[in-house]
């Protein structure tokens, strides 16, 4: 039997392993350090610039993964959850609770990334495309609510929710001494109070 299957198959755990250090690494930077790069990046995970690029193609595809790695850790796959609820304020509130303990696993990695963003177009494209799968997963949600009727009643409520759920709204009401997490009942009674207006 031939051993280049069990060859090919250790150069995939390594790579595999290689990807993940890096991963934690660009995480690890946006924890501590005010700035990003795949230089700094690449000396944190003890790797050769060049790695990172074969691993991810370009500091965009690293910024992706990174996200997505986020999203994993965050608790973002149990979003199909809230689109099974029938009823559409359930639903609501699930997506509510999801993105609270999404942003609560990385506050300080998510505050970062927005501050980077700022100046850097790349990044920030790359957190509006993200955040338009959310404003998305509303619109699912109220298309199915009762009472609400007209494409520009709903496009007012999904811009409406879209903001109350974002990472800044949790952030700011956290403020210093609570977790996004801990002002999921405040976030709750408003997305609420926002759909009975609108019937």
């Amino acid at each position: 039997m031939s051993p280049r299957p069990y060859r090919l198959g250790q150069r995939q755990v390594a790579a595999d392993e290689t990807r993940s250090r890096i991963l934690n690494a660009a995480r690890a930077q946006l924890e501590t350090e005010a700035s990003f790069s795949i230089d700094a990046v690449a000396r944190r995970a003890d790797v050769a610039r060049m790695t990172v690029y074969y691993q991810f193609g370009s500091r965009r595809g690293l910024l992706e993964a990174l996200f997505d790695d986020l999203a994993a850790r965050g608790g973002i796959p149990q979003l199909p959850s809230a689109f099974q609820e029938r009823d559409a304020m359930v639903a609501l509130d699930r997506l509510i609770e999801i993105f609270a303990h999404f942003w609560t696993s990385a506050r300080v990695v998510h505050r970062r990334l927005r501050a980077i963003a700022v100046l850097d177009p790349e990044l920030l494209q790359a957190l509006v495309d993200r955040n338009e799968l959310r404003r998305r997963g509303l619109r699912v949600i109220l298309s199915r609510t009762p009472g609400i009727a007209g494409s520009q009643a709903i496009d007012d409520l999904v811009n409406l929710l879209f903001v109350l759920s974002s990472f800044e709204s949790f952030d700011m009401l956290a403020g210093s001494d609570r977790t996004p997490d801990e002002v999921v009942p405040m976030v709750k009674q408003a997305a609420a109070a926002i759909l009975r207006r609108s019937r």
